[in-house]
């Protein structure tokens, strides 16, 4: 009999989503950086055996929208509460476990099986952890807790194992070769902002959004040109940099990540572009695909 289900990821802003992702999916499919917000999409993740497809499904961290895009990425969030088999409510030793209890009322209510991850295990001792979990139970009665720490994969497997348990008998979905339902252009947009995230301060990482162009595939080789769009004048600047340094390390990170990525070589081409307030507008959310339905 073969099995398959739909595993969905949730949780707060940071507290390892991504990270225990790509430990379950075995690649890298969501971008793990220390900042919040990293991820925007509802990213999926395909795990194939002989017997067996388990769909994961990474979601932006929950947090109250302050403007358009984070309404969006609580969309994406919330729907990830109505299609899953399986529900993985992830949290760490470190946050407050009363922190959003709008969203946790809603995964309260759901009747499908809840597992609690306690992710970063290792930042605490046994005696906080019991104490966490006493909480988690009081929150959250009818999960199952999992405390686990997904940088260094202990208690991956004993997840994925659950996981299994757990997964209805059904056909599988995707392609029993397909790693994810995204296209290659989504994770060159994706490898990009992660080096933005990372190579920028402050506010800058946020107001981007990165649009690939054009991305023409050969035997040898991929050429992919590149927009990155800011929401101002002075955000182009400080993306370019000095004689346009900024942009150029950027621009070469980018390229060696790619080539892990594809296994390819890669010209890569990037333009920055101003794209006024585009985080606040209906439309340009919808050009960028943050439309959860």
């Amino acid at each position: 009999m073969h099995k398959a289900g739909f595993v969905n990821i949730v949780g707060n802003p940071n507290v390892g989503k991504s990270t225990l992702m790509n430990q379950l999916v075995g690649e890298r499919i969501s971008i793990a950086t220390f900042k919040a917000q990293t991820t925007r999409h509802r990213i999926m993740g395909i795990v194939n055996t002989d017997d067996m497809q388990i769909v994961f499904s990474d979601t932006p961290g929950v947090l109250k929208p302050n403007y358009k895009l984070q309404e969006s990425m609580l969309a994406f969030s919330e729907s990830a509460l109505k299609d899953a088999d399986v529900l993985l409510y992830v949290t760490d030793v470190i946050e407050n476990p009363e922190k959003n209890m709008d969203f946790l009322e809603k995964v309260k209510k759901m009747t499908i099986p809840v597992l609690l991850i306690i992710n970063k295990i290792d930042l605490s001792n046994q005696q906080k952890l019991s104490e966490l979990v006493d909480k988690w139970h009081h929150l959250l009665p009818n999960s199952e807790i999992l405390p686990l720490s997904a940088s260094n994969k202990f208690g991956i497997d004993l997840l994925l194992n659950k996981i299994k348990e757990l997964l209805p008998d059904s056909p599988p979905y995707f392609d029993k070769d397909q790693l994810t339902d995204k296209p290659a252009r989504f994770f060159v947009s994706e490898i990009i902002r992660e080096k933005i995230l990372l190579y920028y301060d402050k506010e800058i990482p946020y107001s981007v959004e990165v649009s690939v162009e054009s991305f023409k595939e050969s035997d040898e080789r991929i050429d992919i040109h590149a927009v990155i769009y800011v929401e101002r004048e002075s955000q182009k600047g400080i993306i370019i940099g000095h004689q346009g340094v900024a942009l150029k390390k950027v621009g070469m990170e980018s390229r060696k990540a790619l080539e892990r990525f594809f296994g390819k070589k890669i010209y890569l081409e990037t333009f920055v572009k101003v794209d006024k307030d585009w985080r606040s507008s209906q439309k340009e959310l919808n050009n960028f695909g943050y439309n959860p339905e």
